[in-house]
């Protein structure tokens, strides 16, 4: 991971709830959190985000500065209900945060 993808990943464990548990696992070559089992945010090698989305919000939130589909590898896009969002979206703590709250919303119940 490279100095902007640890950094991202700093401020993303400062900003997860810390009244629930959270566990960070590798995958996706990315560094995932997990809180409460399930998939919330995962911070990229080089500073971008991957954000589980409730499908039915995935237009809107495609609107927001840094939100674009996600992509599983060169021409894989993934589906509804993930989006990559890049540094040009994460340059506040509020940016993140947003969007850990939408991680958050997304999960399984």
């Amino acid at each position: 991971m490279t100095a902007r993808g640890q950094g991202l990943a700093d401020r993303v464990r400062a900003l997860l709830p810390a009244d629930r548990p959270v566990r960070e696992v590798r995958m996706f070559g990315k560094l995932s959190f997990m809180v409460d089992d399930a998939l919330v945010v995962a911070a990229g090698r080089d500073g971008d985000l991957l954000v589980r989305t409730d499908p039915g919000r995935h237009g809107e939130l495609l609107g927001v500065r840094g939100a674009e589909p996600a992509a599983m590898g060169a021409g894989r896009t993934m589906g509804p209900g993930w989006i990559t969002v890049t540094d040009d979206g994460l340059a506040t703590d509020e940016q993140i945060a947003f969007w850990i709250g939408v991680g958050l919303q997304a999960r399984p119940r």
